[in-house]
């Protein structure tokens, strides 16, 4: 994919949103699209580290978190204004995903997981516990200014505007599409697939890997931002493994192998949610089988189903052996 087919695409992405603001009349259903949308970019973090780097994240919700705990409090100390404070909090969560890659991405399979997870648990146990600084297990409110990037923040808030605003973040997201395709995905691919042949080419392993982790935490932290700007509100259950967890069977339902599969599984997800929850005390035992079902019967997801029956490609899974 070319950068004009790229931006062509992304064009066409924005003008559907639109179209949707204007079909969906009902505010409540925007919500739902709305959340649904904020995990979509949650889990294309977590998704882009699986694909690239063929490595499995179960302590992304750190940064998910992070982000928006960052927000908050530079808010709540009043140390700058509100769109410096969400640059920098995206700024430093990319920053320290990359350092703590540098560590991590060396160690292969299992164990690079459960260290994601400990570090993960780490920060949602300080996070509960420092009440004079984040709230604790109560949580804390975001003092949004009345204005944040010259717009009033009580028109952004509308179910409407929230979902556009959304939806553009993630098309803009989504042109990572387009950066997959430059010679810095190649290059991560080539690494992701056979590491000690890379290495005898001449490619410097260490940084690209450190740098795919410290993209996934960028684009996870973009959805922290979001959530922190629609709710208003932050807890350390947005720092918990499980949630991670959630994310993580977004990407297993949607696919991983194309960039736009772990959207398509949070709006699975959430449909499975809405719909199921209203009929189905325990809905998540439902969304397990059909998790269980994906996995076994279609294992590149939502996207390869629409692969295989729409574009009528071939099925091919292949995760790095790391």
């Amino acid at each position: 994919m070319n950068f004009q087919k790229s931006l062509l695409s992304a064009v066409l992405a924005l003008v559907l949103g639109g179209v949707l603001t204007m079909v969906v009349s009902s505010g409540t259903v925007l919500s739902l699209l709305t959340q649904a949308i904020i995990y979509a970019v949650f889990a294309l973090g977590v998704g882009v580290l699986l694909k690239q780097n063929g490595m499995v994240s179960f302590g992304h919700a750190l940064f998910f978190g992070g982000a928006s705990y960052l927000v908050g409090i530079v808010l709540q100390l009043q140390l700058m204004s509100a769109e410096l404070a969400i640059l920098a909090a995206l700024a430093v969560v990319t920053l320290a995903a990359f350092l703590i890659g540098l560590v991590i991405v060396r160690v292969p399979g299992v164990a690079f997981g459960m260290l994601t997870l400990a570090i993960g648990q780490m920060f949602f146990l300080t996070a509960s516990r420092a009440r004079g600084l984040t709230g604790g297990a109560d949580g804390m409110n975001i003092d949004w200014p009345s204005r944040l990037f010259g717009f009033p923040l009580s028109q952004m808030l509308k179910p409407a505007s929230m979902f556009l605003i959304c939806w553009s973040t993630l098309v803009v997201v989504m042109f990572l599409a387009w950066l997959m395709r430059t010679r810095f995905g190649g290059i991560t691919e080539a690494v992701r697939d056979n590491e000690e042949r890379a290495r005898f080419i001449g490619i410097t392993t260490l940084w690209p890997r450190a740098a795919v982790y410290a993209l996934s935490a960028l684009v996870t932290s973009v959805a922290g931002v979001l959530s922190a700007l629609n709710t208003g509100f932050v807890s350390p259950e947005s720092l918990h493994w499980s949630l991670s967890g959630v994310a993580l069977m977004m990407v297993v339902v949607g696919g991983f192998k194309a960039l736009w599969g772990p959207a398509a599984g949070a709006v699975v997800y959430f449909l499975f949610k809405d719909i199921l929850g209203e009929h189905a005390t325990h809905w998540m035992t439902i969304f397990g089988v059909a998790l269980i079902t994906v996995i076994v019967f279609s294992p590149t997801g939502v996207a390869g189903l629409f692969d295989r029956w729409v574009l009528g490609k071939k099925p091919s899974v292949k995760v790095g052996g790391h």
